[in-house]
């Protein structure tokens, strides 16, 4: 089915859905988070996804709680659209059939520590030279020159070192974690960057390349203005809780049954929200005229600011406060954002069937190209629910060929 553009040349057409990586065939060994969640958003744009999971267990979120009809919410929430083949990589029979498959794909995702995919024999160098198309990614938590080398990376041990934990409390609080998974998802953005550009590379000059993340590195490389505030000023940040390091007013203000967020981040905004407290004296005091002026007087003026928001409600607050164009939100829970309106005129959540768990939900993705989202998702696969199919369709194993695979214990099926 396909629709014309609107505003487009004569002729010109579009699929009904946005596809633009359709073609592109990526073989991914990575699991957990940062590598799945990037596979995910190639596979969501039309990517095929072939994931290879080990003979037993599969990918270790498959069995993390809680469970719908024994499916891990984990494991739900990042392989939507792929296929999964279950694959002894010990065997020499299993890695031939790795190294066969890297051949025909356009892109490998992995993230293992350093060394593990060369000991494999399925390192970079290798492949590349049987496919020197290949674009290959390797995800690690440190990158192959750090110090902390080959120590064990996870989400949290990332967050800790970045500095991220240290910022992320009220003042004199302890240190708490993002409750997103920030250190492994700063990984799978910027694989996708790095990937994305050498896909575009790859189309001028026919030749993958090798692109390297490390967690720790993408989560430093996202603490934007707060780095520079170190090197401008020699000092380190300190953490403000939901207050802006040098923006006054800006957080969390008590209302009389709970709190609203404010954010000022322009003059307008800061003159539009004294007015809409009803205090626009505070526009002629000097200790509040300007940026500088306001920061060197923060707690002057969230104190004014508090008492007087404390009077009335927060949907008394919420009101005003759109009326007078200031950015404002209420502080909602993980339930109330997804059943809020945004969401579903947005189609953010859609309902797939899956063969085990029956119906389930699962949040798009975000990306839409002239005005239109991914196709309809395709819900995870049980492990080694597409090793058959790829055998077959990508590799040309007949029926007796994979019956031997099988008795030999390099595949399962399911």
């Amino acid at each position: 089915m396909t629709e014309t553009t609107k505003g487009s040349p004569s002729g010109a057409s579009r699929t009904s859905h946005a596809a633009p990586l359709a073609g592109i065939k990526v073989l991914d060994f990575s699991r957990i988070l940062s590598g799945p969640y990037a596979s995910m958003v190639l596979a969501d744009l039309g990517a095929e996804v072939i994931k290879v999971e080990p003979l037993t267990g599969g990918d270790d979120t498959r069995h993390f709680p809680p469970f719908q009809n024994g499916q891990s919410h984990y494991y739900m929430a990042l392989n939507r659209n792929k296929k999964s083949i279950s694959l002894d990589l010990k065997s020499p029979e299993g890695i031939e059939i790795a190294k066969r498959l890297a051949r025909q794909s356009d892109v490998l995702l992995e993230n293992f520590r350093p060394g593990v995919m060369k000991r494999l024999g399925l390192d970079f160098d290798t492949l590349h030279g049987e496919n020197d198309r290949l674009i290959y990614c390797s995800i690690t938590g440190f990158g192959t020159h750090s110090p902390h080398g080959n120590k064990p990376a996870f989400d949290i041990v990332v967050q800790a070192l970045s500095g991220v934990m240290h910022m992320n409390r009220e003042p004199d609080q302890p240190p708490n974690k993002l409750a997103l998974p920030l250190g492994d998802m700063a990984g799978s953005f910027f694989s996708l960057f790095g990937l994305l550009a050498a896909l575009h590379e790859r189309n001028q000059t026919g030749i993958g390349r090798h692109v390297e993340i490390a967690m720790l590195d993408s989560l430093i490389a996202m603490q934007g203005y707060l780095s520079q505030m170190y090197f401008v000023t020699g000092q380190c940040p300190q953490p403000v809780g939901t207050r802006h390091p040098s923006i006054v007013p800006y957080g969390s203000f008590p209302t009389s049954d709970g709190h609203v967020i404010v954010a000022c981040l322009t003059e307008r905004f800061w003159q539009n929200f004294a007015r809409c407290l009803g205090l626009e004296a505070l526009l002629e005091d000097a200790r509040f005229s300007v940026y500088e002026n306001r920061l060197a007087n923060r707690d002057a003026l969230d104190e004014t600011i508090s008492a007087r928001m404390r009077q009335d409600t927060t949907g008394y607050w919420l009101d005003r406060l759109e009326a007078f164009d200031v950015p404002s939100a209420p502080i909602l829970d993980i339930a109330q954002s997804l059943d809020q309106p945004h969401v579903t005129d947005n189609g953010l959540i859609e309902r797939v069937s899956h063969p085990q768990t029956g119906e389930m939900r699962l949040v798009r993705g975000p990306i839409r190209f002239d005005g239109m989202g991914p196709a309809q998702a395709r819900p995870p696969s049980l492990l080694g629910e597409d090793t058959a199919a790829v055998l077959s369709e990508t590799l040309g194993f007949d029926a007796d060929e994979i019956a031997d695979l099988v008795t030999r214990g390099v595949v399962t099926l399911r």
